[in-house]
């Protein structure tokens, strides 16, 4: 039975995608549903309690966040600045941390332990590479055509998946002790030496990469974006990430910088669309089996916990906290306001926020029960998951229909995709 439903799952991860192009209705939502609907058949499929069950919803998250990464980074088509990436850098110093100490506040407002309220906006605090492919960039080209919705959102997700880990390692210090003292190892640890680790060990990994598949002389090893196939981003993946592990540095940063170097190399190379593609694949693949997982949980009981004050916290950390933090951010940047709205709206949570809340919870006692915390983070993915996943596709269109009319008007009958990427609304 389990092999029957996996391989159906497979299947429609396979088959839907272009059945469900340009409706408003996502990916990530019909396996959601699925997943619970399976749950309310008589079938005696094991139960998916994260609590119960930590490790493994740790691991599994985590491995679909690595590959998720590396396929956002293989696929942005801009190359890495601070001018070309300046909205990014807001999202990334501004909205990030506003956002974890209005989540913080807000829940320990409603009398959590500080330690909590602080893991919740901190596992709270990363957009989503895995759940947000309708408001994100494509597969890698030549054109170097991005507009600015789909890559701020893109490189934002890309990068604070690790950015948040600081936080996350916060929360832990809170939890297990008191006073200040442990301020300045935060700040020289776990800000300082792991993200360092990460930056550099991803762009030496990403270096040495790009040398393999597109430079080597050696005849043994040349040609290898000539006859290899994408099964090779996978090593790169958990290399990157394994090798920036073992030196204590953040392996989500390290693989995401891993993925722009390696683009950087050659950027016109049509090898990366190869890498991109199986990397796709086997994240569309994974992402199936833990939504169903998740829709199965949502069937028998993790929302049970869950209070009208923490319903209303999930709804305040969507629809107030992130929007508004993510305008504030955008102060000042060229793009209209139909264009900020978009980008401070998708703030899509998911993956992430699974990752950090189970490994935390192995770390340490936060001071109330785990089923309290996973029913609000639950209740804010599935949110998420429902609002965005509905909205996301009607708001793009709406977005390049709008670009494309407003070309139009000025005499500009046939745009390139320079010419759509480049119009602000």
């Amino acid at each position: 039975m389990l092999f029957a439903i996996a391989g159906m799952g497979a299947l429609a991860a396979a088959v839907l995608p272009r059945a469900l192009a340009g409706r408003p209705f996502s990916l990530p939502l019909v396996f959601l549903l699925a997943g619970f609907a399976l749950y309310q058949l008589p079938l005696g499929l094991p139960t998916p309690d994260p609590v119960a069950h930590r490790a493994v919803a740790e691991h599994l998250s985590e491995i679909v966040i690595i590959i998720a990464l590396m396929g956002t980074g293989l696929a942005i088509d801009r190359p890495l600045g601070l001018h070309s990436w300046g909205r990014t850098w807001r999202l990334l110093g501004l909205a990030m941390p506003l956002g974890i100490v209005a989540i913080t506040g807000a829940a320990f407002g409603l009398g959590w332990p500080l330690a909590a309220a602080a893991l919740l906006g901190a596992a709270l605090a990363p957009t989503d590479p895995v759940l947000a492919s309708d408001v994100q960039v494509g597969k890698p080209s030549r054109t170097r055509d991005e507009d600015e919705v789909r890559f701020s959102l893109t490189s934002e997700a890309g990068l604070n998946d690790g950015l948040a880990f600081p936080f996350v390692y916060a929360a832990i210090a809170l939890a297990g002790t008191s006073g200040t003292w442990w301020v300045l190892d935060w700040a020289l640890v776990n800000v300082g030496y792991r993200i360092a680790v990460g930056l550099l060990l991803g762009w030496v990994l990403g270096r040495v990469f790009a040398r393999l598949f597109f430079r080597h002389r050696a005849p043994s090893w040349a040609g290898w974006s000539e006859h290899a196939d994408g099964f090779v981003a996978l090593a790169a993946t958990f290399i990157s990430y394994g090798v920036t592990e073992l030196a204590q540095g953040y392996g989500f940063i390290a693989v995401f910088v891993t993925a722009l170097t390696l683009r950087s190399a050659e950027r016109a190379h049509g090898y990366h669309q190869v890498l991109h593609r199986f990397v796709e694949q086997v994240e569309r693949l994974l992402v199936a089996a833990l939504l169903l997982v998740f829709g199965g949980a949502l069937a028998t009981g993790i929302l049970a916990p869950l209070t009208w004050a923490g319903a209303a916290l999930g709804v305040t950390i969507l629809l107030i906290v992130r929007p508004v933090t993510a305008l504030l951010a955008q102060l000042g940047t060229p793009s209209g306001p139909r264009e900020k709205t978009a980008i401070a709206f998708f703030g899509i949570r998911g993956m992430g926020s699974f990752f950090y809340l189970s490994y935390a919870l192995g770390e340490t006692d936060f001071g109330m029960d785990g089923e309290q915390l996973w029913a609000v983070l639950s209740f804010v993915v599935l949110t998420s998951i429902l609002l965005h996943g509905i909205t996301a596709t009607p708001f793009m269109n709406h977005i390049d229909s709008t670009r494309r009319n407003r070309l139009e008007r000025r005499g500009i009958t046939e745009p390139t995709a320079h010419d759509l990427a480049t119009e602000h609304v």
